[in-house]
């Protein structure tokens, strides 16, 4: 029996969303063998989650021109490039055609549970970066096996993992006991059953994202037609002409009408506002909740409240993996600086490539929204453009790596989650400005409200 070299090894790509998919794609173009693992039962299993929340991008800023390549003689046409899908749309039209063309090179409901070097912890260095990948997963039978790679891409996104309403960045005090009246998502107000849930209610919302704006708006529409539906806005800081993002300055229009439609919101009374509220713990008030801040202030009771605080990486199947990764943000160490919210605005961030994305462990890419860690600020395009170099240096193609080839629409006004401290100064970024369905900034938007991936 012959063992297979390194190079004649699959490169296993973590989660089955569009970076991922675009991932596979640019592999195929390059000759070299992708192996997708998504730990759900379809294509884009966390954009079908919110599949009722529109993009802030169009179609032409949402596919990728390999995957392009690879449907274009399955009779696939992109859909008309200035519409505006939604995130089912997305998935039914695009991520699901391309894996179907994919085929076996997709395995669904494999969850990866661990990524080391073969025979080597994370301790060892002898012969380290010649041994292969190991990749341990869990199918959804329960039965466990183990993939050897030649490298691995993670591309699984951030959406399984949001942050809390804690202002500390831990639960708050009571948070998890109240988890029958939190929802951590934009809710789908189509479902009678979420309706339900909201109608005629209070709902505090805390956060001041896009995910934010896409929820207050959806709020504000069912107050108009349900007495008694109000939303109580929690925010960190203070609101100022940047708490709305970019506005008409936003080069995506959906993106800046989306802040508007929140300010809308706020001055026809549906919507009310509470600044500078650092949330320390929630306390049950009979059937209802009361939020108390770091400052001993606490709120009027609500029925329900929706966190949308942001997400975070999760890192625990890369524990034996040699990360280089920034102590604030859990970014890249060479992408962090680009990216930092303390730092940055929504408009100031660049393409990058496998320079900022690679890790002491050769081999190993983050990629996609989980690349960003904590930051708030990613666009579909540019996971593209990050795997496009990222696929080119597997290849060995150095200067394609290096090359950039992505332009990025800038925001307008916009600042980012540490820039401003001050209430009288900022709008707090729980998921930031920029970040987009609730993540990804592929944009949730309009008429609703990152595009994570």
């Amino acid at each position: 029996m012959n063992t297979p070299t390194t190079d004649q090894l699959p490169v296993v790509i973590v989660g089955g969303g569009p970076i991922g998919l675009a991932a596979a794609a640019h592999l195929i173009e390059r000759g070299l063998e992708p192996l997708v693992l998504e730990a759900g039962p379809s294509a884009g299993t966390a954009v079908r989650a919110w599949s009722h929340v529109w993009l802030f991008s169009p179609w032409a800023e949402v596919t990728d021109p390999a995957a392009e390549k690879l449907l274009a003689p399955t009779g696939w046409t992109r859909p008309d490039g200035a519409a505006y899908p939604t995130g089912g749309d997305w998935a039914a039209r695009y991520l699901q055609p391309l894996a179907d063309v994919l085929g076996n090179r997709v395995r669904y409901g494999a969850t990866v549970t661990g990524v080391a070097r073969a025979g080597r912890d994370r301790v060892v260095d002898s012969g380290r970066d010649e041994q292969p990948f190991t990749v341990h997963i869990q199918l959804a039978d329960g039965h466990e096996e183990r993939i050897t790679a030649r490298a691995v891409i993670d591309a699984s996104g951030t959406w399984s993992t949001p942050s809390p309403m804690g202002a500390d960045g831990l639960p708050a005090l009571g948070e998890k006991t109240a988890a029958d009246r939190i929802a951590y998502r934009v809710p789908d107000l189509a479902d009678p059953a979420v309706r339900a849930r909201y109608a005629g209610r209070r709902t505090a919302v805390i956060g001041s994202g896009a995910s934010a704006f896409t929820a207050l708006a959806y709020l504000a529409d069912l107050a108009r037609e349900e007495d008694g539906t109000h939303a109580v806005w929690i925010l960190r800081r203070g609101i100022s002409d940047t708490t709305y993002g970019g506005g008409e300055a936003d080069q995506l229009p959906a993106r800046g009408a989306l802040g508007l439609r929140a300010k809308a919101a706020v001055e026809a009374g549906h919507v009310s506002a509470v600044t500078g509220f650092r949330t320390e713990s929630v306390e049950r008030d009979g059937d209802l909740l009361a939020l108390v801040a770091e400052d001993g202030r606490r709120l009027d009771p609500v029925d329900e409240v929706i966190v949308l605080t942001g997400f975070r990486p999760d890192l625990a199947f890369l524990s034996e993996i040699r990360l280089g990764l920034d102590e604030r943000l859990q970014a890249p160490t060479a992408l962090a600086p680009l990216i930092d919210p303390n730092v940055h605005s929504c408009g100031t961030v660049y393409p990058h490539g496998v320079n900022e994305l690679s890790h002491p462990e050769q081999g190993v890419y983050v990629v996609g929204m989980k690349s960003y860690g904590r930051a708030p600020t990613f666009l579909a395009m540019t996971g593209y453009e990050q795997v496009r170099s990222v696929t080119a240096a597997i290849a060995g193609d150095r200067e394609a790596a290096e090359r950039v080839e992505l332009t990025l629409p800038e925001t307008g006004v916009c600042g980012g989650a540490g820039l401003f401290d001050e209430p009288e100064n900022a709008g707090e970024s729980g998921g930031g400005c920029c970040a987009a369905p609730a993540t990804l900034q592929i944009g949730i938007g309009s008429p609703a409200a990152s595009s994570g991936c």
